[in-house]
């Protein structure tokens, strides 16, 4: 890094954790008390603080059965704050207090926001006409990513979540795999499901291999004139008999698994608990039963386009779509027919969904998919389109990692029942983390539709609150 954009980088990420820590004053001060799952999370760190959670003292645990994630943000949260109330002299109320909780999710923005910039700078680090400007303004623009923003102020698990994945998958891009895995259980421990960036990380370390001979392939076979990236089925299949040769190959076997067995060692921990836990929920597991919800994946690159439309819903691309469409009309004939059938046969709806109003999720289905019963299947079209842009950005990737990526994707959506934007947010991010650096027109109106979604959000919550006809309770709109 530069002098110059060492300098120009300070002053972004202070001025934008200045910003945090204004609206976290003004949060703060309107919801003084928990709210939402905080009803559930900041009771339990309470218990952590108060050393009511030593699991080896049956008669002293308590455990808050509606969680259902493991303790990591507890964990975490007491061994900032103890020390801290220690070296300040804090006592009574104040230490473990609702507002001092919430502060440990504002250091992990300022985290995010670090780790965000190293990213962009490893990952493009080959591509020199990318400037220092542009990856402060990616780097800005992601920190404020609106799902995750808004819960930078609340006590919620996605901050840590996102904190400890980023950190792991820095370090998998370093080569540095045995502190990436450890980061990985610490990501774990604070939403089981992100034991599939564990599988990501080691998928990386993969497709790198499987890149390097795919090219070696190549070479030997210079008059095919075969292309990794060409998608017609011919290659595909050179691709696919490539694939199976190469994982068949003891010799191969041998050395990914070298090369991999910190994350093996992670995935057997994993299913481990699983078994041991009888699932993967470790709370409420009635309301989070596993199903498949493939139509997940069509909501996941709607939501994609929606929030990285300077980049994805351009003319251009629109016109290279219906090129596209007229060339291989039975290839995508076959797709319609397809994704039609998943969404006949694979939408759920859960019962939250319906019930609570203070989610976009309740009024994104109330006010399109549940105005008529055919609305589900004449969005198939835009589902389509979103498919082909989302992978259209990432043709600069090798075939072998968008394969693992969408192994991942899949593995991470499809399984939820619940429509919850919150669960986007790590493949949102490691995807626009990868895709190629837009111009800096379109980054800065990227930024400035973030900030508008973000002053409407925290707008509405601060200001626009209402009651429940069988409730005194001041509710709140949010993510």
């Amino acid at each position: 890094m530069e002098r110059s954009e060492a300098y120009g980088f300070s002053a972004v990420m202070s001025g934008a954790f200045l910003l945090s820590c204004l609206l976290f004053a003004a949060i703060n001060h309107r919801q003084r008390g928990p709210y939402m799952d905080e009803g559930f999370h900041v009771p339990q760190a309470q218990a952590y603080c108060h050393g009511l959670c030593n699991p080896l003292s049956l008669s002293t645990f308590q455990w808050d059965p509606m969680i259902t994630t493991l303790p990591g943000l507890y964990l975490v949260s007491v061994g900032v704050v103890k020390p801290a109330a220690w070296l300040f002299g804090w006592t009574g109320s104040v230490v473990c207090s609702a507002g001092m909780l919430r502060f440990i999710n504002l250091l992990f923005s300022a985290g995010n926001f670090y780790l965000l910039y190293l990213l962009l700078f490893k990952i493009h680090q080959k591509n020199k006409a990318v400037s220092g400007l542009q990856r402060m303004l990616s780097t800005l623009t992601l920190a404020m990513f609106p799902t995750l923003y808004f819960f930078t102020f609340l006590y919620y698990t996605d901050p840590g979540s996102v904190f400890f994945t980023l950190f792991a998958y820095l370090m998998c891009l370093y080569g540095n795999h045995k502190t990436s895995a450890l980061l990985g259980f610490c990501g774990f421990m604070f939403r089981q499901t992100n034991i599939v960036w564990t599988v990501f990380c080691a998928g990386n370390v993969v497709a790198e291999k499987l890149n390097e001979a795919w090219k070696t392939e190549l070479q030997k076979k210079k008059d095919e004139k075969i292309s990794s990236r060409k998608g017609s089925f011919s290659d595909s299949i050179r691709i696919l008999k490539f694939l199976i040769k190469y994982l068949t190959s003891p010799k191969n076997l041998v050395m990914l698994t070298a090369l991999t067995w910190p994350y093996i060692m992670l995935v057997a921990v994993f299913f481990g608990f699983v078994c041991i836990n009888g699932g993967i929920v470790v709370g409420d597991r009635s309301s989070h039963k596993a199903c498949l919800h493939f139509p997940q994946l069509f909501y996941f690159l709607s939501f994609t386009v929606f929030f990285s439309f300077p980049h994805l819903l351009t003319p251009t691309k629109i016109r290279r779509f219906l090129l596209s469409l007229r060339k291989h009309p039975v290839q995508y004939s076959v797709i319609a027919v397809t994704s039609l059938f998943l969404v006949w046969k694979f939408t759920y709806v859960h019962k939250y969904l319906l019930a609570d109003n203070r989610h976009y999720t309740f009024y994104v289905w109330r006010k399109v998919f549940q105005r008529h019963e055919l609305v589900k299947y004449a969005l198939v079209p835009a589902y389509i389109f979103a498919g082909w842009t989302f992978a259209d950005t990432l043709k600069s990737k090798s075939i072998f990692w968008i394969l693992m990526y969408f192994v991942c994707l899949l593995a991470v959506t499809v399984p939820q029942k619940l429509l919850e934007f919150r669960y986007f947010i790590l493949p949102f991010l490691i995807y626009r983390l990868n895709i190629p650096f837009p111009s800096l027109y379109r980054q800065l109106l990227e930024l400035a539709f973030y900030i508008v979604v973000n002053a409407v959000t925290l707008y509405l919550f601060l200001n626009r609150t209402f009651q429940w006809p069988n409730s005194d309770e001041i509710q709140r709109f949010m993510w």
